[in-house]
């Protein structure tokens, strides 16, 4: 039977909104990509990140402790044409196991509050160059801004399916695994989720010139995207629905277009990316 990781993987792969250029711009301003680096993507997935760096990278190496999700990127990046990437099944633990070489960026997207986030960042302080550093990354949804009407259709079509607390507006864009145990057994601390709440543990890391970007991002989804992103997520992937999977995609969509037919769907989320380096000599 597919298990909740595994059978989100394609839905995440294809549904999950790309981080905007504005990221990745920094990304290659702040550490000088020109092709020539290696970046790690920590807690990949199916590596959106991966195959976004890949041509500004010599080599992309993607960990993650899911073989579903990599095999979806793994796909993927055959499928675009991207040789140099690298797809390894690890969990964020067993960094200093992969023997692997001099890495320039190491990119953490919505997964390091899963991680013994002080281990990693020590992990981190073997592998990384003299002038390399760890970029977290997430996007939630705008805490100003009132959430869309048709999220909470969505969110009662969810719920009348799986139960209540299933496919909440709120956290569509995370990957759902806050308090659950990581793969190293480690429960996600504080009960923090993506990046906010983790500055101060890489200010007190070898990483500790932390700093802050934020983009807002405006999202428009059709009806089948609106059904993906909910299957992209753990608490209400493919896997609970067993059978019912079909009905639930058209229920889901006959209710969000009885609400909108105009069939289009908008949201703001909040992008928000930590920078932490070496301390300057």
């Amino acid at each position: 039977m597919s298990t909740p990781y595994a059978s989100a993987a394609p839905y995440y792969a294809r549904y999950r909104p790309p981080y905007p250029a504005e990221f990745y711009e920094l990304l290659a301003d702040r550490f000088a990509l020109d092709g020539s680096q290696t970046v790690l993507d920590l807690g990949a997935g199916p590596g959106p990140i991966t195959l976004a760096l890949a041509p500004l990278a010599d080599q992309v190496y993607a960990v993650d402790p899911e073989p579903a999700m990599l095999a979806e990127g793994s796909r993927l990046a055959e499928q675009r044409g991207l040789t140099n990437t690298s797809w390894l099944a690890c969990d964020a633990a067993g960094i200093g196991r992969l023997c692997l070489p001099r890495i320039d960026l190491c990119v953490i997207g919505r997964a390091f509050h899963l991680m013994d986030r002080t281990r990693v960042a020590a992990e981190l302080d073997g592998v990384l160059a003299p002038r390399g550093g760890i970029v977290l990354v997430d996007s939630v949804a705008r805490p100003d801004v009132p959430h869309p009407p048709w999220a909470a259709v969505a969110e009662e079509v969810c719920a009348r399916f799986l139960g209540s607390g299933h496919g909440s507006p709120a956290d569509w864009d995370d990957v759902d695994r806050s308090g659950e145990p990581d793969a190293q057994g480690t429960e996600g601390t504080e009960g923090t989720v993506g990046v906010e709440g983790s500055e101060d543990h890489l200010a007190k890391s070898p990483f500790s010139r932390v700093e802050t970007l934020t983009w807002d991002q405006r999202l428009r989804h059709t009806a089948e995207q609106v059904a993906g992103l909910l299957l992209s997520r753990l608490s209400s992937a493919p896997a609970l629905f067993g059978d019912r999977r079909a009905a639930f995609e058209s229920e889901l969509r006959q209710a969000l277009l009885e609400h909108d037919p105009g069939g289009a769907y908008v949201r703001t989320v909040r992008v928000r990316a930590v920078i932490a380096t070496r301390p300057r000599p």
